[in-house]
């Protein structure tokens, strides 16, 4: 479902502005944030933005791209769950990743450093090594 995004139905204190006479365009339209989740499967959403540009959202992510910053090596880890969210406490319930959130991998704990709604990925700088 859009969003309308435009500032022009009220006022910076809260009011009404009274009669819209500016037609909503197709430009103003958003999207509904992707709550990308931790799952046992992948899914990737292509959506086209304005301008004719593409957008890919990931809905459901397995594995994220974790980067080890002591030897600069990445690797693909599997993503086991998600340990908290500095987003919304509820998002670490939810298994919802989001930029920011702490994620146990394969190869330990993670930091995701990228916007998976917004890049089509998940990445991830390690935190602390997993045995």
């Amino acid at each position: 479902m859009p969003v309308y995004q435009a500032r022009d139905l009220r006022k910076p204190s809260g009011g009404f502005r009274g009669r819209h006479v500016k037609v909503k365009k197709k430009a103003l339209i958003g999207s509904q944030p992707t709550l990308t989740r931790a799952s046992s499967d992948d899914e990737v959403r292509v959506e086209r933005v304005k301008g004719g540009n593409v957008k890919v959202r990931v809905v459901k992510a397995v594995h994220a791209i974790v980067s080890d910053p002591k030897t600069g090596v990445s690797k693909k880890a599997r993503i086991i769950s998600v340990v908290e969210s500095p987003a919304n406490r509820e998002y670490a319930r939810k298994r919802i990743i989001t930029k920011g959130t702490i994620i146990e991998t394969s190869e330990g704990r993670a930091r995701v450093t990228s916007r998976p709604g917004q890049d089509g990925v998940v990445n991830a700088v390690l935190i602390d090594k997993g045995k």
